[in-house]
């Protein structure tokens, strides 16, 4: 694929002045941002504010027409909206540092920004052909007896989840741009913090981090808050006979998460080949054979490795938590519709709408945490150097403690009914189940990749004895990770399930049915910090690039020793945060199995409440979902195998062609490696997406047809079923071991870098870095992957239910 001008050219910025090597002429061509941003620069600053003004006043008149929750939804998320505006003007209103800090910063935006462009311009194009196949598809499918009975066509049904369908994926795109927007120019300041001061470098990072948690959070909650009002309004929604029932309302919106989870798994793929082909490359060749720091300017490939970075970490994650606060939300509205519906309670909006409140509260909570965190009095004075993790620790701690507050809050003012008095209260226990678990993922993760406890400490040890030892220590702790954070999801699954069944409430045959729903509030209260939580998780790349800038600009190592700090720190959030996605999509991956199973009662007119797996073709259905998860993991890891050795080949090319470089003497050529990877990663992306898409529906229509000619109707609903339980299961395993085992052996050797057996260069760093390249692919690219997948899958299957009947 040919790669655009600037991506070419992404690191053509940096080169060699002989008599000062720090010195870095500029590089840059040109600039860019979205054709949206440079349409509204366009524009007159009185016609931008009175669009704004009507949109704002459509926004508000639909919410008005809807419900005073919705008004409430509305007006929190503008005014996060208003804050993140604020961190972005004081995060950019610091200084830059010196000329050879900002060119270096200008090279990573240019090839994050390129390669950013180029990447979703390809998922683009992906969605719009996947819109035609659902468009076509629902066309032609049968309608559940409510949508029928409230006239809502065939093709009314097509259109109104196809553009549900577009605008996730918009969202979810904008939610990857944006972060990946404030890390290219965080970085270079948090930089130029740190030769001030650690506090004042740890705080730029995270308000730079909060800005980008605000608004993913923030078009998570208003996007769907904005498309359930306008179907609302739109539908004429109201409890007389012949229109659409509010209960059923959210069913019309599960094409928005399907959405969102598209253009997540293929962020998180492109961005994590890109990432972790060029860290790894960079580090085979610059560390281990020709010795050189992390981050040296003669490496060819290290701007590729900064920028990857940006759009791994940053516009990937981005897109991802986004992705499941969008899934979330959604599958908790069909179950507390569903719940509303069975039993008979007569205003069920604040069963539907309680999610949106949550999470609403999350942005306020949030915000409260990040602006907790200060920089020193006096910024021209050396602070001490402090322990980062305790000043996110005591952060997260404050917004935990609000959650409880806000939590119970919102069930007593949404979920109290008169049909059961005391429910509000069983679901606020919920809550808690699900705000203590999330305490304990992040606890659990921070345990097993944090250099300060024995894990990672083992595993270093294990380094000084030899590679083998190393990788064998770094497998058996990744797979016993995974014990805990299983026994932790299984007590909450079960704790909310028997409070949520225990709260009153019943259906007309005296059943109770509060259980799934209470799953779901608990899901809603692991989430109800997600924005804090994405906030650490933005903080490591940024602090990483930080480390980067620092080390090519060749600062001095008491500025280096701060990042180094920050960057170790970052890697223990990055995968506490990926352990509290993997915990948050399990319980989301239940709730949206449940909802398939509704929606498949719906459409069939039969019961359909469990899955047999002694009937051998639904087992068979379970075994091809497990070997999804292995197959995936397989093909993912091996893109990032096959394009660090494109990176090894062009790394060792140069520094044999020319042996100046390593004297200063030459400058490398970092685009050619910004270009290997970037087409690398675009290209190796599309093969395990599309397994991941076509797998269920291709399973679906298979063992429809089989039912077909056999007699079994449902044959191939309960295989999907199955093969969506099983992938689950072994997905949430094998996410939890990668995303540990890779975030172990990094911390591992950022331990002996600190000076622990024998330091950098010693032959323990040297097993310590082959384990770290063995982790990348593991952390970064297939673990996160994963959990996408799942959630990917889950709606997918909620999407198509129809076709397999």
């Amino acid at each position: 694929m040919m790669m655009d001008e600037d991506v070419e050219q992404a690191a053509s910025l940096l080169s060699f002045n002989d008599n000062r090597p720090r010195a870095f002429p500029n590089m840059r061509t040109k600039t860019y941002s979205p054709l949206m941003f440079r349409i509204l620069r366009r524009l007159n600053v009185r016609v931008v504010s009175i669009i704004l003004l009507i949109c704002f006043g459509a926004i508000f008149y639909m919410g008005a027409s809807t419900s005073p929750i919705i008004l409430f939804v509305f007006t929190v998320c503008i005014i996060s909206f208003l804050l993140s505006l604020y961190l972005t003007k004081w995060v950019l209103a610091k200084d830059e540092g010196p000329p050879e800090m900002v060119q270096i910063s200008d090279a990573i935006r240019d090839g994050a920004e390129g390669f950013f462009r180029t990447q979703y311009s390809t998922i683009s194009k992906m969605a719009v052909l996947l819109a035609f196949v659902i468009l076509c598809i629902y066309l032609f499918r049968s309608l559940t007896p409510q949508q029928e009975a409230a006239g809502l066509g065939r093709a009314m049904s097509a259109y109104i989840t196809v553009a549900a369908f577009l605008l996730g994926a918009l969202c979810s795109g904008i939610a990857g741009y944006v972060g990946m927007w404030v890390s290219v120019r965080a970085n270079v300041r948090v930089s130029s913090a740190a030769r001030r001061s650690a506090r004042e470098a740890l705080q730029i990072a995270v308000r730079a981090g909060g800005f980008s948690a605000l608004v993913v959070v923030g078009m998570a909650v208003i996007g769907i808050a904005i498309l359930y009002s306008t179907f609302y309004v739109w539908l004429g929604v109201d409890d007389s006979p012949g229109s659409m029932s509010v209960n059923d309302l959210p069913l019309l919106l599960v094409g928005y998460g399907f959405g969102a989870s598209f253009v997540a798994l293929f962020a998180q793929l492109g961005g994590g080949i890109y990432t972790k082909g060029a860290d790894v490359g960079a580090d085979l060749v610059g560390k281990v054979e020709q010795g050189i720091p992390e981050d040296d300017p003669r490496n060819p490939a290290v701007i590729a490795d900064l920028v990857g970075d940006n759009v791994g970490d940053c516009a990937a994650r981005g897109a991802d938590l986004f992705e499941s606060i969008a899934a979330e939300i959604i599958s908790a509205m069909i179950l507390g519709g569903t719940m509303a519906k069975k039993c008979k309670i007569e205003d069920p909006s604040g069963f539907i709408l309680f999610p949106l409140v949550v999470h609403s509260f999350d942005l306020v909570i949030s915000s409260i945490g990040i602006l907790s965190i200060k920089g020193t009095r006096n910024a021209s004075v050396k602070s001490p150097v402090e322990d980062p993790m305790a000043v996110l620790q005591k952060g997260y701690s404050l917004t935990i403690i609000l959650a409880v507050l806000t939590f119970g809050a919102s069930t007593r003012w949404l979920l109290y009914t008169e049909q059961a008095p005391s429910a509000w209260f069983s679901f606020a226990l919920c809550g808690l189940v699900g705000i203590i678990t999330a305490y304990a993922f992040v606890w659990i993760s921070k345990y097993y990749t944090d250099y300060k406890h024995e894990p990672v400490r083992t595993l270093a040890l294990a380094s000084s004895t030899g590679h083998g030892t190393n990788i064998i220590a770094g497998v058996s702790l990744g797979l016993e990770s995974t014990a805990l954070p299983v026994l932790v999801i299984s007590v909450a699954i079960i704790s909310a399930y028997w409070l949520g069944n225990t709260s009153g409430l019943v259906d007309e045959n005296g059943i109770p049915t509060g259980g799934l729903f209470g799953t779901a509030v608990a899901t809603m209260g692991m989430l109800s910090t997600a924005a804090y939580v994405l906030t650490m998780d933005m903080f490591g790349p940024i602090a990483d690039n930080a480390g980067g800038i620092v080390e090519m600009s060749q600062q001095p190592e008491s500025v280096r020793e701060i990042t180094d700090l920050l960057d170790a720190v970052g890697n223990t959030t990055k995968a506490t945060t990926k352990g509290f996605a993997i915990g948050s999509a399990a319980l989301a991956s239940f709730l949206l199995f449940s909802a398939y199973m509704d929606e498949v009662s719906a459409f069939a007119s039969v019961s359909f409440k469990e899955v047999d797996i002694a009937i051998p073709e639904v087992f068979v259905g379970g075994l091809l979902g497990s070997m999804l998860i292995f197959l995936f993991s397989a093909w993912a890891c091996a893109a990032v195998g096959r394009t660090a050795q494109e990176v090894v080949n062009e790394v060792r090319r140069q520094f044999i062609e020319r042996p100046g470089i390593m004297e200063y003497k030459e400058k490398p050529d970092y685009s050619r490696c910004v270009a290997i990877v970037a087409s690398a990663a675009l290209r190796e992306m599309i093969k395990p997406g599309a397994l991941a898409i076509a797998s269920p529906i291709v399973v679906g229509l298979v063992f429809r047809i089989l039912g077909y000619y056999t007699g079994q109707p449902l044959l191939g609903a309960k295989v999907v079923a199955s093969m969506l339980m099983f992938a689950t299961v072994c997905g949430i395993l094998m996410a939890l071991f990668l995303n540990t085992a890779g975030g172990a052996w990094d911390n591992a050797k950022k331990y002996i870098e600190t000076g622990a057996l024998g330091g950098k260069g010693s032959e323990a760093h040297k097993a310590a870095v082959t384990g770290d390249t063995v982790g990348d692919p593991f952390k970064d690219t297939a673990g996160p992957s994963i959990h996408v997948l799942i959630k990917m899958l889950a709606t997918i299957t909620l999407v198509m239910a129809p076709v397999f009947l």
